[in-house]
């Protein structure tokens, strides 16, 4: 069951990495519910429609996008997914990279599951490797 639930989350953030990348707004709000909350280490809880908005407008793309689902708990209809994810892009012009831990909340709908939360914390442990 843990196998299954692995392989089915990893192939779903493959499908979001996909589409952020795409720089597709409406593919990207496709895999997240109307009220999706995004905790950043640089702005904090952000809404779903910010998010959407900047991609939208060219102020934020990306330009890579991976996951690795580290573990991923399914209690009914929620799920807690643990990934490592690391990318690249842009925020209104100006390069970014992260390499982060991140926290996914979803939620059974009929459709699939859908992000309700989306938690990043950044790797510091890979920052501090790569300065020695």
């Amino acid at each position: 069951m843990e196998t299954d639930n692995l392989a089915a989350f990893q192939l779903l953030l493959d499908r979001w990495a996909e589409a952020i990348v795409a720089n597709d707004a409406t593919r990207i709000g496709s895999f997240a519910e109307p009220d999706w909350t995004m905790v950043t280490p640089e702005g904090g809880p952000g809404k779903r429609e910010g998010f959407l908005a900047a991609v939208e407008s060219g102020n934020l793309t990306h330009s890579e996008m991976s996951f690795e689902v580290l573990e991923a708990r399914v209690y009914g209809d929620v799920a807690v997914v643990l990934a490592h994810g690391t990318n690249k892009g842009r925020w209104q012009g100006e390069p970014f990279a992260a390499d982060e831990w991140v926290t996914e909340t979803f939620i059974r709908r009929p459709s699939g599951w859908l992000c309700a939360f989306s938690a990043l914390t950044p790797n510091y442990a890979a920052a501090a490797s790569t300065m020695e």
